[in-house]
């Protein structure tokens, strides 16, 4: 067992942001303070050496230990352990502002989607590398040929049903993580919405998309999701 699955509420918060952290203690004060009132954070510590995992406790938030390493894994693990009926999940560098996520899940909850995803603008000059942004378009556009969808950013703030998410019966536990749940989510017949949100400059070194070989890593994963036949409903008699 490599999580450890998140204490049970009296009174279960509305909505959980999960949010996958790997050494993010320096950023985690900024994204804490900005989870809408009400809402639980689940922070998923992946193994991080810095104490962010002493110092989400510090801030208030659920923590889960996932040890497998992998941005895949630390979701898995926080969605897992939440009990809301709406899940969100939004990165813990202080690129992206939880606080964005509110009219996501007010879509969700009017029944006017049921995956909403949050596309990437850039907020100063360099926040965006060129070659994850290479990187991204081209997975959209393979995306696109996939399913039909017409996103524009895979990019990780989104919100969804916890039922649902857990009916996609995800298996990417790497950086194909996300991707995988657009896939499934489509091939499913889901309604997915995007809409623009602000990005800013992260706080600390990327693990995923700050080098070209971390990129290439990411695309590797992500192309593999794409080749992965739809997945059946069992029928049982």
């Amino acid at each position: 067992m490599t999580s450890s699955p998140a204490p049970e509420q009296a009174n279960p918060a509305p909505v959980d942001v999960v949010l996958p952290c790997l050494d993010e203690a320096a950023a985690l004060p900024w994204v804490l303070e900005r989870v809408p009132p009400g809402w639980r954070a689940l922070v998923v510590d992946n193994g991080s050496t810095d104490g962010s995992d002493r110092v989400a406790r510090a801030l208030g938030a659920t923590v889960v230990h996932e040890e497998r390493r992998g941005f895949g894994a630390a979701c898995h693990a926080g969605l897992t352990a939440a009990t809301a009926d709406i899940v969100c999940f939004c990165d813990c560098d202080a690129s992206l502002d939880p606080a964005d996520l509110v009219p996501f899940v007010r879509e969700i909850r009017a029944g006017a989607a049921d995956l909403v995803l949050g596309r990437r603008r850039p907020r100063a000059p360099g926040v965006w590398p060129v070659h994850a942004r290479a990187g991204n378009l081209a997975l959209s556009r393979l995306l696109r040929r996939r399913t039909g969808l017409r996103l524009r950013d895979l990019g990780p703030l989104r919100a969804a049903r916890r039922e649902e998410l857990l009916s996609l019966r995800l298996t990417d536990r790497r950086s194909g993580y996300p991707l995988q749940m657009v896939v499934r989510a489509a091939d499913a017949g889901w309604r997915v919405a995007e809409h623009d949100v602000p990005y800013a400059p992260r706080t600390g070194a990327s693990k995923v998309t700050g080098t070209w070989r971390g990129t290439f890593q990411a695309v590797r994963d992500m192309s593999r999701v794409l080749r992965e036949e739809p997945v059946r409903e069992e029928v049982t008699s």
